[in-house]
């Protein structure tokens, strides 16, 4: 009987080892934003290809950057593209470039909890600046009032919610209120902010609003559409109140993606059209150019070959919206150039 239970053991062990030796992981952190759709992803490529692994963790966009840059993690992930600096900052650490792949496409939506209001409210770019910087402070100011004839607004003190880290999501955010207000032109991804209270991830900010009666908050599509909470339309580049939806946000892409860098860097938010959603955006992951461990090159590449085809399908049903076939196209192109 020891015997037998003792083969069984050795039996077990090397199997153990055998799954280990065939078995590879690859780590890759960074932007809350997308997280919903690279979860689906890299549990539907785990079935296609069950000796890859691909662990993901969401810690936001300025963490992705910051972790792939110092390799410790074999890619990144990104709402905002990374600047000249960062870029130069990777190629000094890494010895190698990077590379930005479009993945998505998504939009930040301005989300409210405010007792009696259960219409959606519509945002003007000078009342979104305002609330802000901490210069309209109630609910039923003339900026907002103006724009939502009819609805009973409450003369009760508006608790703004921001991002408490370096994230995307606040580089969305404040990329489009930079170009629609003269003031915030300064501020980048990590801020003193002029008002509010913070939280940590989507998750954080969609979570406190739920809580707090009279806030407003940034946070990625998805999030408000899965947790129920409501959200604005925002005046767009054209004059037009639009709240985002798939289409919209992929009218915002329209214009970018016939002109598409080569790098793929691009901001999309206050893009033209009387259609287009306007805090709309790209997210990235961050792919370094050269990987010294070549079972982890191929298995990226063939994530990402699998993500800019197939993966594209499962997308919509998450909120996002699909990448252009002008940008797929080229991005095809790009990921031969991964050694």
């Amino acid at each position: 009987m020891k015997r037998v239970a003792s083969l069984v053991v050795a039996v077990l062990v090397l199997g153990t080892l055998l799954y280990a030796q065939n078995h590879l992981v690859v780590t890759g952190a960074g932007a809350t934003f997308p997280y919903p759709i690279y979860s689906k992803w890299f549990d539907v490529f785990h079935t296609k290809s069950p000796d890859v692994e691909f662990n993901y963790q969401s810690i936001g966009s300025g963490g992705g950057i910051k972790q792939v840059t110092e390799g410790t993690v074999d890619f990144g992930a990104s709402d905002m593209p990374m600047t000249d600096e960062l870029m130069k900052a990777f190629q000094d650490k890494r010895g190698t470039g990077i590379l930005h792949f479009p993945t998505v496409l998504g939009a930040d939506v301005p989300s409210y909890n405010v007792p009696g209001v259960t219409g959606t409210l519509n945002f003007t770019p000078e009342a979104l600046a305002g609330i802000y910087l901490g210069k309209i402070t109630k609910w039923n100011d003339p900026a907002i009032a103006s724009a939502n004839k009819g609805v009973n607004l409450p003369a009760n003190d508006i608790v703004v919610l921001h991002r408490s880290e370096g994230s995307g999501t606040t580089f969305i955010w404040t990329d489009y209120l930079s170009k629609v207000s003269s003031e915030w032109k300064s501020k980048g991804a990590s801020i003193n902010w002029p008002v509010g209270l913070g939280a940590k991830g989507n998750e954080g900010v969609t979570g406190l609003l739920k809580t707090t009666p009279n806030s407003i908050g940034y946070v990625e599509l998805i999030y408000a559409a899965q947790n129920n909470v409501a959200y604005g339309a925002v005046k767009n580049a054209a004059g037009t109140f639009v709240k985002a939806d798939l289409a919209s946000v992929s009218a915002a892409a329209a214009g970018a993606a016939k002109d598409m860098p080569a790098d793929f860097r691009v901001s999309i938010t206050n893009a033209p059209g009387a259609k287009a959603y306007p805090i709309s955006s790209f997210t990235w992951l961050l792919i370094p150019q050269r990987f010294q461990d070549a079972g982890k090159r191929e298995a990226v590449k063939k994530f990402l070959y699998w993500m800019i085809a197939d993966g594209q399908k499962d997308v919509e049903a998450l909120s996002y919206a699909k990448l252009p076939k002008e940008v797929a196209d080229k991005e095809k192109k790009a990921v031969d150039s991964i050694q």
